[in-house]
């Protein structure tokens, strides 16, 4: 529903038909929602569970001022359906690229094992282990170049009228940032900007938080992506686990050269066919 084409997007006089029936679409699927957060937010209050919703419970009562509770039981169903959304897909989307393109250059992956190897040997990879392996690091950011999650980031809003680079932007102004666009520069990147190549990083100090605007997929400033470090440990220690365990090769003899590294149109940038891969269990 996020990305779906909405007609009244382009043309807002249609906004208030609603001929797709997106309005419609939406209401029912706000009503189910709302529904099954409300019978996990019930189980926790009876079952006194101890985890995040569990948490959130316990601050529902709180006074933060006279004037009102830290938060309410709609501000629990948010944050939950923020915690959905923003983490779920966003994840699996950027580690079924990065497999998709150790597949696609097999020399990236060898190098990935052979740096494992050499730092955790032949026990699993653990969280405490990330920041030692510094090519996986690069492996990350090289994915995140070529296939950001959010390609068009969050639209923004100027808050006021200003020039940037020559480019008058009025207030109240609809911003959208092109990251993907951003990533594939050849003024920026050199003239191998469509490949896979994570030795670019080496001595680069382009890195993902957001101070340096060659490399932004988690947004930059006040309102960078909160959920930007629990992202990126979880990417790394899911992806190391993945190839330190396992080789991959393609089922039925299929050559890497045959793989379709096409993206689909969407709020997101998941590929336009799931990658079906086989492991090989090395470890």
């Amino acid at each position: 529903m996020v990305g779906i084409f909405n007609l009244a997007d382009f043309v807002p006089f249609f906004g208030a038909f609603d001929l797709q029936g997106l309005k419609a679409r939406t209401r029912r699927l706000g009503e189910k929602l709302d529904k099954a957060l409300e019978m996990i937010i019930n189980d926790h209050q009876q079952q006194k569970q101890d985890d995040f919703i569990g948490t959130m419970l316990t601050e529902l009562n709180k006074q933060m001022n006279p004037n009102g509770d830290i938060m309410d039981r709609n501000s629990i169903k948010a944050i939950t359906i923020d915690m959905f959304v923003a983490s779920l897909d966003t994840s699996s989307t950027t580690l079924e690229w990065a497999l998709s393109a150790f597949i696609k250059h097999l020399r990236v992956m060898l190098k990935l094992q052979q740096e494992l190897e050499s730092t955790i040997g032949k026990r699993m990879v653990e969280e405490n282990d990330l920041p030692k392996l510094e090519y996986l690091d690069m492996v990350v950011r090289e994915t995140l170049r070529l296939y950001p999650v959010a390609p068009m980031l969050i639209p923004r809003e100027a808050m006021k009228d200003i020039i940037i680079d020559g480019c008058c932007i009025s207030k109240k102004s609809r911003v959208i940032v092109n990251v993907f666009a951003i990533g594939r520069d050849p003024n920026v990147w050199s003239n191998n900007v469509e490949e896979f190549f994570p030795e670019r990083f080496i001595n680069s100090n382009i890195e993902l938080h957001g101070h340096e605007y060659e490399l932004i997929p988690f947004g930059s400033g006040r309102r960078v992506c909160p959920g930007k470090k629990l992202g990126l440990i979880t990417v790394k220690l899911i992806l190391a686990q993945l190839v330190h365990c396992f080789d991959w090769e393609l089922p039925g003899g299929m050559s890497p050269n045959e793989l379709d590294m096409t993206e689909k149109f969407s709020a997101s940038l998941p590929r336009k066919t799931d990658l079906c891969a086989k492991p090989i269990y090395r470890m």
